[in-house]
C-alpha cells in the first residue's frame, strides 16, 4: 500500500518522456561527450585565476 502516487508520477513521467518531441543538437551532445580541449583549458584556468584574488597568503 501506499505506492499509488509513486507509480501514478512514473506513468505521468513516463509519458511524458515518450510523447513530448525535443529539439535535440547533436552536435552539442557531441562536443560535451568528447570535450573539447581548445575552450576546457582555457575556461579552467581563468576560473582559477579569478579566485586567486581570495586566497590567504601561504604561510611556511
Amino acid at each position: 500500500m501506499g505506492r499509488g502516487r509513486a507509480k501514478a508520477k512514473q506513468t505521468k513521467v513516463a509519458r511524458d518522456l515518450k510523447y513530448r518531441t525535443y529539439e535535440t543538437d547533436f552536435g552539442a551532445l557531441a562536443r560535451e561527450l568528447h570535450g573539447n580541449t581548445d575552450d576546457g583549458d582555457q575556461a579552467e584556468t581563468d576560473q582559477h585565476d579569478d579566485w586567486s584574488d581570495y586566497a590567504e597568503p601561504r604561510r611556511d
